[in-house]
């Protein structure tokens, strides 16, 4: 189970942090990404981190604005993955959604937990 949270108003240059509770994802095999989707665009991957050993991406779009970053619960049951988002521009106006998968193809996931909206104004 998927769930993310955190989206919201703020001005162009603000910031804001997105979470994703993931339940039921072994550390050892899966990776959590945000996604997002604009009105009238495609979906667009943003980011990935491995639950295992932390290790992320990031698109070009994003980088160096965007940190994600993963807390493991001792006994696995609930894992969560944050999505910082800094400098935010209004270009980043979009649904954003978190995803679980054991290997990421393109825009594509197993499984998506509901989307959060994020509006940067100008």
């Amino acid at each position: 189970q998927l769930q993310a949270s955190g989206g919201g108003l703020v001005q162009a240059g603000g910031s804001l942090r997105l979470s994703c509770a993931a339940s039921g994802f072994s550390v050892d095999d899966y990776a959590i990404a945000w996604f997002r989707q604009a009105p009238g665009k495609e979906r667009e991957w943003v980011s990935r981190i491995n639950l295992k050993d932390g290790n992320s991406h990031y698109a070009d779009s994003v980088k160096g604005r965007f940190t994600i970053s993963r807390t493991i619960s001792s006994d696995n049951a609930k894992n969560t993955v944050y999505l910082q988002m800094n400098s935010l521009k209004p270009e980043d106006t979009a649904v954003y959604y978190c995803a679980a998968d054991s290997g990421f193809q393109g825009d594509q996931a197993s499984y998506w937990g509901q989307g959060t909206q994020v509006t940067v104004s100008s």
